[in-house]
């Protein structure tokens, strides 16, 4: 293999990539589109005037929350329509500067169509992890709900989805969106309640981009829990430019990353058309960064019928599973550690893909643990121009255009470089995430008396906290949403 040199780097590049970096390149590549017209702009200052403004809302309003805690008891129903054209939108000015703390199993039960929620920090604020469930319900005639640039914190589901009854008929939630938010929880969730912060039955045309999902452990139960999935019998479901790290504050547990079909669905009743076979349809997954997640796989394929897995980097994670009869996969120029398996008669169709045993794969990269994925020497001899042009991935994780044979994994290169970088301090990674105690819970066990689970290492059984003396991110103002912007 010929030797290849990489340049040293001015300051600019001096700093590590890290999480901060993508996100903000992210971003910058996509920004938010800015929202219609409002009819009227709606002020407010306490729970009263939240509650009363969203129950009279009209198409195209704009609800604005003045800077403060607001502690609420009791879910928000949102119950009118807003239209194409005229969303009705609930926002701060700021993230951060509007915390809503709800004491209940819900925030915003969300049953009607065109809203959009905006830089709003939810926090559960519950006594018992079995009681705050989610900051979003997200059902029925919900079509074309927008969540963008909210930080959800201490909920097992931050967004729940699932279908209504509506005039005899079970409608779902179609075409909504979730972009450039954080979702997280401080320690393990003390419940046997399903844990997992985009929690979607049913439904079409999701689209889950750029969000940061991390430290999302169920202490309870069987102890499995997922970034986020779509399930159901659910269809054409979107994850691009996401990064998942599933142990960055805390550890222990089985945390996977994403999945098309989760851990299964049943009764049939509650899926899309009666059946729960397949789980999701034609779901793609592109330009996505999952790290740190040691005892189970980054990718999960559960009866996905005609799903597209492309462009991914996985590291420290078990690889990627395709499970059952009705799941067909195609994947192509991902990278990862672990490995692919075809289990209980999955099939996968596989190209240009780079596999590697984790010791060799943390040498391609500058600093994996932290999150800086600037290219080796190594790494550029396996990465660089080893891909296919695909017209489905036109652009990488930064929004790097993919010209000629583009690189392998989430991101495209010049001299090793990646397309996004910033001046910061990485919010740090334990140094090494396997040192941290465990115990002899064993998630084999648990995958086989699970059904639809896919736990293949060894699980701990309680949340360790990372050693004290790292750089960690902390709640409230984080510099991944230094590009968003404040508008009056």
């Amino acid at each position: 293999m010929p030797t290849t040199t990489v340049p040293r780097r001015t300051m600019r590049f001096a700093a590590l990539l890290t999480l901060a970096c993508l996100v903000y390149g992210a971003a910058q590549f996509a920004p938010a589109p800015a929202p219609a017209l409002a009819q009227r702009r709606v002020d407010v200052a306490t729970v009263a005037e939240l509650r009363a403004a969203v129950d009279a809302a009209q198409p195209g309003d704009d609800i604005v929350l003045a800077a403060g805690t607001y502690d609420i008891q009791g879910k928000i129903a949102v119950r009118r329509a807003g239209r194409p054209g005229a969303s009705i939108t609930v926002r701060a000015l700021g993230l951060g500067e509007a915390i809503l703390r709800f004491d209940d199993p819900e925030g915003f039960h969300v049953l009607a169509p065109h809203w959009t929620f905006e830089r709003l920090q939810i926090e559960g604020a519950c006594s018992s992890h079995n009681r705050c469930e989610h900051a979003y319900h997200i059902v029925g005639e919900a079509d074309f709900t927008t969540i963008r640039e909210n930080r959800l914190i201490d909920y097992n589901a931050q967004i729940k989805a699932n279908g209504d009854e509506v005039g005899g008929t079970r409608v779902f939630p179609d075409d909504v969106l979730i972009e450039r938010t954080e979702f997280f929880n401080r320690t393990a969730r003390n419940t046997g309640n399903p844990v997992t912060p985009i929690d979607v039955v049913g439904g079409r045309r999701w689209i889950v981009r750029g969000n940061y999902i991390h430290d999302f452990q169920k202490g309870g139960g069987n102890g499995i829990s997922y970034a986020a999935f779509l399930k159901g019998n659910s269809r054409d479901g979107l994850f691009e430019r996401n990064l998942i790290v599933c142990e960055q504050l805390h550890t222990g547990g089985v945390r996977l990353g994403l999945s098309f079909g989760g851990g299964g669905s049943q009764p049939a009743r509650i899926c899309e058309d009666g059946t729960c076979t397949p789980e999701h349809q034609g779901g793609v997954m592109r330009n996505i960064i999952i790290a740190r997640c040691p005892a189970d796989v980054g990718i999960y394929l559960n009866k996905a019928a005609d799903a597209r897995i492309v462009h991914n980097t996985l590291v420290r994670t078990g690889g990627i599973d395709v499970r059952f009869a009705s799941s067909t996969v195609e994947l192509e120029g991902n990278v990862l550690d672990g490995r692919i398996r075809e289990r209980d008669g999955g099939k996968a169709t596989q190209r240009g893909n780079a596999i590697a045993a984790t010791a060799e794969l943390l040498r391609w990269f500058r600093a994996p643990d932290r999150l800086d994925f600037g290219l080796s020497a190594t790494g550029i001899a396996n990465v660089v121009d080893q891909g296919a042009p695909r017209q489905d991935v036109p652009d990488d994780w930064c929004g790097r255009a993919r010209e000629g044979s583009p690189d392998l994994g989430a991101l495209e290169y010049i001299d090793g470089e990646p397309g996004c970088a910033a001046d910061g301090v990485a919010p740090g990674p334990p140094t090494a995430p396997s040192a941290t105690a465990t115990s002899a819970a064993t998630a084999t066990a648990i995958a086989t008396a699970t059904p639809g689970a896919s736990a293949t290492a060894t699980a701990t059984a309680a949340s360790t906290v990372v050693a004290t003396g790292t750089a960690m991110p902390t709640p409230g103002p984080h510099p991944i949403y230094a590009p968003f912007a404040s508008r009056p």
